[in-house]
């Protein structure tokens, strides 16, 4: 019996660390072939090396939509399909809005709402048509965050303002599309070990480790593909993913 994605084309964005690297490696090992979208090039060649020749690279910034668009042609170019998008890319500035740069804020605006909409705009006639073929299914998968739900803080502002941007038009994504058989999803984690915590200074990270614990990237690269492996009839619409011990 095969992996549940043989034949399939998936791309994910912000591949080439944390939560994006684990979900290239889970939907490949479910047989999907990987199209790896982020900005630094060296490690998008070391992870498709991993990954095999079924893998592509595509260096891109996803605040520039007309080079997303470019590469998401490339990828239906080479494999002739697109099944799964996973829109990981984020970028996130934990800083109270009293003195914050307001480029910080706008640098914010442009990874997590601007580059979601110009990656599933690119998408979403190759995933539509994907959902008619032998499958008959396709699916968008946003990953955002429990600040997508809940302000948890003043640090968050910006932030969780973009998490609820992403929210709403996911919501309004999957209204439209279920008749077309484009699932859409939103998957919002928890604290995880990503480039994010440890940017935070290593004793605020220790702290959260100690009083919270931290997930794993695997942890919510596991619910992005029980999203997309769900039957045709079945589409998971939202999973919130916390540590056992956060409490909000």
């Amino acid at each position: 019996m095969g992996a549940r994605l043989d034949g399939t084309v998936a791309v994910v964005t912000g591949a080439s660390s944390g939560i994006g690297e684990a979900t290239a490696r889970a939907l490949a090992g479910e047989g999907a072939h990987v199209a790896l979208l982020a900005r630094r090039r060296e490690r998008l060649e070391a992870l498709a090396g991993e990954l095999g020749d079924g893998s592509s690279v595509h260096e891109v910034d996803v605040a520039d939509a007309e080079a997303v668009a470019r590469a998401i042609a490339d990828v239906v170019a080479r494999h002739g399909r697109l099944d799964v998008l996973v829109n990981n890319a984020g970028y996130g500035s934990m800083t109270p809005a009293t003195g914050s740069a307001l480029s910080e804020w706008r640098t914010m605006v442009d990874v997590n709402v601007n580059g979601v909409l110009g990656t599933t705009h690119a998408a979403l006639d190759h995933l539509r048509r994907a959902a008619t073929g032998e499958r008959g299914i396709a699916d968008v998968v946003t990953v955002s965050s429990v600040a997508g739900r809940k302000v948890s803080g003043p640090a968050v502002n910006v932030y969780a303002a973009t998490k609820h941007a992403v929210g709403a038009f996911s919501e309004a994504l999957r209204q439209e599309l279920g008749t077309d058989h484009v699932r859409v999803g939103l998957v919002e984690p928890g604290l995880v070990r990503s480039e994010l915590t440890e940017g935070q200074g290593a004793a605020q990270q220790a702290e959260a480790e100690q009083e919270l614990g931290l997930m794993e990237p695997s942890d919510i690269a596991d619910a992005i593909v029980y999203m997309v492996t769900r039957p045709r009839r079945t589409a998971v619409n939202e999973i919130l993913v916390r540590p056992t011990e956060q409490a909000r």
